[in-house]
């Protein structure tokens, strides 16, 4: 590994404006270097400088090296920033995650234009939308749509699908739901298909706000999935991964693929 991986972005930059203002130069020596690093990394720095230089390096030519490392070393750090782990479950000391109950509402909380939530189970949703509806309620414009999987029971090949939907949106507004205003509600037809054979299921989880920020998740909308489970995730703060991700939910319903539960929202 290079000895310019353990300095930091700012003292890569001052030894590139000392190289550039003839401040720093050859020899490169431990001493020489002190100014703008510590002892325990100006002795393989000085190395490294003497072998560049050996091999025909200018000053101008380390100060620009220098300089691009510092920018990746920042554009690294930039992208770090964008991802957070995203974790339910027992956790080890040190963890560097975050809890999976705490940053749905927050999310939730924070929606000022849209909210997109995809789900593969729901259960004690009182309690986990709570904070999703209490934000619904208070601002009329906001938009929330979800995308749950509404699926036919196992060995029921008779009961019409308009009618496992009415009782599922009958459940929905009864059991899950605390608001006044209801969400959209969209399902994959092929859970609720009555032929032999193997179904598809609406499995995806994960919640996107404002086309700007997006949870993918392992956990289902569960008070057990949000609180108790082992469970991972990825809190992402990217605007572009924000928007394909919902693209590629509501092109599946714009285009009949996913249909809408009649009478939700």
């Amino acid at each position: 590994m290079s000895p310019f991986g353990s300095v930091g972005r700012g003292s890569l930059l001052g030894l590139a404006d000392a190289l550039d203002t003839g401040r720093l130069g050859a020899p490169y020596t431990v001493f020489s270097l002190r100014r703008w690093l510590a002892a325990e990394q100006a002795g393989a720095v000085a190395a490294e400088l003497e072998r560049l230089g050996g091999a025909g390096m200018q000053p101008a030519h380390l100060a620009y090296l220098l300089r691009a490392l510092a920018e990746e070393q920042e554009q690294a750090q930039r992208a770090s920033d964008r991802i957070e782990l995203v974790w339910t479950g027992p956790e080890t000391p040190g963890s560097a995650s975050r809890d999976t109950g705490v940053v749905v509402r927050e999310l939730f909380a924070s929606a000022e234009r849209s909210v997109l939530v995809a789900g593969f189970v729901v259960y004690q949703g009182r309690d986990v939308f709570r904070v999703l509806a209490e934000r619904m309620d208070a601002l009329p414009s906001l938009v929330v749509r979800m995308f749950l999987n509404v699926s036919r029971p196992a060995g029921d090949d008779t009961t019409p699908d308009a009618q496992l939907l009415a009782a599922f949106a009958d459940r929905f507004r009864r059991h899950e739901w605390p608001g006044r205003r209801l969400p959209q509600i969209f399902y994959d037809p092929r859970a609720l298909s009555a032929r032999p054979g193997p179904r598809a299921v609406l499995h995806a989880k994960c919640v996107v706000v404002d086309g700007e920020r997006s949870l993918v998740t392992s956990a289902n909308f569960t008070e057990a999935a949000q609180q108790r489970n082992i469970e991972a995730g990825a809190l992402v703060a990217d605007p572009a991964f924000a928007r394909a991700l919902q693209a590629q939910l509501e092109t599946l319903a714009s285009s009949g693929v996913l249909r809408r539960v009649a009478g939700m929202g």
